[in-house]
């Protein structure tokens, strides 16, 4: 039966002409693995827009219970890939908790974060905190007005503690990350201690990331950083305050990527390029805009990803960022037409120097336990990121009709520097240990012997 619906959906699309060329599948049953979070939308909609199905793929999703088990089951095959953290398939790959080589070739999303505090902290923070005009505050909100709050836990012999979703999750250097801009120790990782608590003025743990606003309400930590709408879920249910988003921390940071294990991409190549095409659809369906320059499809993916079986969060709660508006003090909402987005910017490609960031993060923390030369970071990512495979599938969706030529960015996989960090931190992914060098708190390597000059 799906073999014969496989070739009809081939006949629609021919006669349609948007099958410009059909790719020789070696697999079409496929299995992917999802966390529930807003950005697992390309998934959800490259499934129940047909993009698959266009592609001649029957795909089943199924919600995974965290971040370690969908790696693990990516790895032992019994799912074909999954909605990734950026960092889980250059974590993998070098062998930072668990071995194994996983390829990306398609980034899912751009920024979609928030850090979160409890109510108490907020009010405790809210003096250090710039107003602006109207008495509202100021954004972006930096560590430093946390910075006293820890401070007066320290001297009452008290632990500050605060939650993230995994060890190599964009949350992980995206909390870190804001700390240290305020001087704060967000601890390390060393041979004696895989937590990353070593020397910290705030420790840092994992919980699981539809979790999180259960864990706050309950005491055990006093804030988070995690993916939508778990920040959002936390103002809804008047337990704590987003003070910031990923996006002030670093614009159109990526968040997500499609993983799979490079032996199945080896095994399986045209299925992975089909897979791609769906899902730069999906991203671009996400991304359409309106007459009026508003998301003309953003309300219904909300409605989808709010049914039990993808997010599984009220609608309301997930439309409260999907819709280009982000909720922070209740009552304060503001516009963020860019918090969440799939296709804008290249958000699709993945680009090198994005991974390299995380490569820089590692070392930073001590996950990465020894210096390494610019070109060790080069030759590492290229194994992973492959923009090689996202530019095969692009130009056949050029061919299908779904793309234009110019909607393939010319790139040789490196972005431009950029300073769009809450500390104004300018990095290059051409340079990394210089970019090391220029933090003041984290592992400094001597770049003058290690790069590549």
């Amino acid at each position: 039966m799906k073999a014969i619906t496989a070739i009809a959906l081939a006949v629609l699309s021919c006669a349609e002409g948007i099958g410009a060329r059909e790719l020789e599948l070696e697999k079409d049953e496929l299995k992917f693995g999802f966390i529930k979070l807003t950005d697992c939308a390309p998934l959800v909609i490259a499934k129940e827009q047909f993009f698959f199905e266009d592609e001649g793929l029957f795909v089943t999703l199924e919600a995974q219970a965290n971040w370690k088990v969908l790696l693990d089951r990516v790895i032992d095959g019994e799912l074909d890939g999954a909605h990734m953290l950026a960092g889980q398939p250059i974590g993998a790959t070098i062998g930072f908790g668990t071995q194994a080589h996983i390829i990306t070739a398609c980034s899912m999303d751009l920024n979609g974060n928030g850090i979160t505090v409890a109510n108490e902290v907020w009010e405790q923070m809210k003096p250090h905190v710039p107003k602006r005009a109207d008495g509202q505050p100021a954004h972006p909100i930096k560590a430093d007005a946390l910075k006293p709050i820890v401070e007066a836990y320290r001297d009452e012999g008290r632990q500050f503690k605060m939650g993230m979703v995994f060890p190599v999750s964009t949350h992980n250097y995206e909390l870190r990350y804001w700390l240290a801009a305020a001087g704060m120790s967000p601890g390390y990782y060393t041979s004696d201690d895989i937590t990353g608590m070593t020397d910290a003025d705030v420790l840092l743990s994992v919980t699981p990331p539809p979790q999180m606003p259960a864990t706050l309400e309950a005491g055990t930590i006093y804030g988070y950083c995690v993916g939508e709408p778990w920040n959002q879920q936390a103002v809804f249910k008047g337990i704590g305050v987003p003070v910031t988003t990923n996006y002030d921390l670093w614009k159109n940071n990526p968040e997500k990527v499609f993983g799979v294990s490079k032996a199945w991409a080896d095994k399986h190549p045209n299925t992975h390029k089909a897979v791609v095409k769906a899902l730069i659809r999906a991203g671009k369906w996400l991304d359409e805009e309106g007459e009026n320059g508003e998301p003309k499809n953003r309300v219904a993916a909300a409605r989808i990803l709010s049914r039990s079986e993808y997010v599984g969060a009220d609608f309301e709660v997930i439309a409260n960022s999907m819709t280009g508006t982000f909720e922070f003090e209740k009552g304060d909402k503001r516009a963020m037409p860019d918090f969440n987005v799939f296709y804008r910017y290249d958000a699709t490609y993945p680009f090198y120097s994005d991974g390299i960031w995380f490569l820089t993060q590692m070392r930073r923390w001590g996950q990465i336990d020894a210096p390494k030369p610019d070109s060790w970071y080069h030759a590492t990512i290229k194994e992973i990121y492959r923009p090689d495979i996202w530019r095969e599938a692009a130009a056949l969706l050029v061919e299908d009709g779904h793309l234009t030529a110019d909607e393939i960015p010319q790139t040789d996989g490196y972005k431009e520097p950029t300073s769009d960090f809450i500390d104004g931190v300018e990095y290059d992914g051409r340079e990394p240990n210089a970019y090391l060098h220029k933090f003041r708190v984290g592992i400094k390597d001597d770049y003058t012997k290690t790069s590549m000059k």
